[in-house]
C-alpha cells in the first residue's frame, strides 16, 4: 500500500494482493483532503456485529474491504495489531478508512496539517 498527496487529494493505491483480499476492483482510494474530518493513530472499535461485504476477515489475521457498521460503511485494511491510521470522513460513501502503515504517525501529522491550513 502507498499514500500519496496529489493535487489536494489522498490518494491510496492498494497493491494487486491487497485489491484481491479486499475485493476492491478499482486500485486507488482517492479523497479530496478537504473531506477529511479527524485521523488519528488509535486502534479503531470493532464489533462482532460488523457486517463484511465485501472482503476478507480471519479474526486476529485480517480485516480487509468494506465494513457496515453502527457507525456506517467503513473501508478496512488490518493486518497486524499495531500502527493504525484512522481517517474519519465527511462527503464520502466511505465514513472511515482503517489502515496499517508502517509510518502512520507520520500521516497523522501531515493529513492534519493539510486539513488545517
Amino acid at each position: 500500500m502507498n499514500l500519496t498527496i496529489n493535487n489536494e487529494n489522498l490518494q491510496i493505491k492498494l497493491t494487486f494482493l491487497e485489491q484481491f483480499l479486499a475485493f476492491r476492483f478499482r486500485k486507488n482510494l482517492e479523497i479530496p483532503l478537504a473531506h477529511i474530518k479527524q485521523v488519528t493513530t488509535t486502534k479503531p472499535q470493532s464489533s462482532w456485529k460488523d457486517l463484511r461485504s465485501p472482503g476478507t476477515s480471519i479474526p486476529g489475521v485480517i480485516s480487509a474491504g468494506t465494513f457496515y457498521t453502527n457507525r456506517g460503511k467503513e473501508f478496512w485494511y488490518v493486518t497486524k495489531d499495531i500502527n493504525y491510521l484512522v481517517i474519519e470522513l465527511k462527503d464520502e460513501s466511505y465514513q472511515r478508512i482503517i489502515l496499517n502503515i508502517d509510518d502512520n504517525q507520520f500521516w497523522q501529522q501531515t493529513l492534519t496539517q493539510q486539513t488545517v491550513a
